[in-house]
């Protein structure tokens, strides 16, 4: 078991803990209430055992918790695929890692996504995908798939023109300048940038380097408004658990007021692109 899950296993009997606490219930009598062992309420609140569906329901029911019902059982179903670490997600290669990306992007109708550095997957172009897979390759130590994986990665693009998805794009000024590549894929994906603010199904918006951030943030991206999913350097990170969803939901509604679009936004790109030419 990675760390990861252990850790969320124990965040969640915590919680579970603080809900019984407050209740003023004994965890021997929540067993007796529930028809357990009286063992299995500490093995519970101290994340030695995952709960079932059923173990939330009862905490629920004898605890007078059923507001926070929904929200523990979408922290159960996501508990083992919360935490996953690249090197393992990406054992056999990138390749799979778009797919994934692809699947979620085509079940979802809104995408908001916000990145700080680089240009999120779904605008970049063919080299300047290539140069961000090869770098993560070479950084990770993985199996070399760049090429099948760059295709994939265009390949979720195709989302952009088709269906009735929308996409919802914040990228930090600092994206324009972060140097993926030569000089010449940086004017490429910049030029790149200027044709997607046409694009009907797509609102991209560029938070200018100026602008307070709502909070310390990195890269997430929401699908629609059931899942999160957040790149760290060493695992990423999905969100099911409603509370937590709609955090996120607030802090990209603060990112996308402070955002530069249309005209404003062609400016900030100008600007980027002149730095880049003679």
């Amino acid at each position: 078991m990675s760390n990861g899950v252990h850790e969320a296993r124990q965040a969640l009997g915590q919680r579970l803990r603080e809900i019984r606490r407050r209740s003023g219930i004994s965890g021997r009598e929540l067993a007796r209430l529930s028809g357990w062992h009286e063992t299995k309420v500490s093995k519970l609140e101290y994340g030695r055992v995952t709960p079932s569906d059923a173990d939330i329901r009862a905490y629920c029911a004898h605890t007078g918790a059923g507001d926070q019902l929904e929200d523990l059982l979408a922290t159960v179903h996501n508990i083992d695929a919360a935490y996953m670490e690249y090197r393992r997600q990406h054992a056999a290669g990138l390749k799979r890692g778009q797919q994934k990306s692809a699947r979620l992007a085509e079940r979802s109708k809104l995408m908001r996504i916000y990145q700080p550095v680089v240009v999120p997957g779904i605008l970049q172009t063919a080299e300047y995908a290539e140069a961000i897979l090869r770098h993560s390759v070479a950084f990770y130590r993985l199996p070399d798939d760049v090429d099948e994986a760059v295709s994939k990665r265009l390949e979720r693009q195709q989302y952009l023109y088709k269906g009735e998805r929308r996409f919802h794009i914040l990228i930090a000024e600092q994206t324009l300048y972060t140097s993926v590549g030569t000089d010449a894929v940086m004017v490429g994906q910049l030029d790149r940038l200027m044709a997607v603010i046409g694009l009907s199904r797509v609102r991209l918006g560029i938070v200018p380097a100026q602008a307070g951030p709502p909070m310390q943030t990195t890269n997430f991206v929401m699908f629609d408004s059931h899942m999160v999913t957040v790149e760290g350097i060493t695992a990423e990170l999905t969100i099911t658990q409603p509370r937590e969803i709609a955090i996120y939901a607030r802090a990209f509604d603060v990112l996308a007021a402070q955002s530069a679009t249309g005209e404003a936004a062609r400016d900030l790109i100008r600007k980027a692109l002149d730095a880049r030419t003679p």
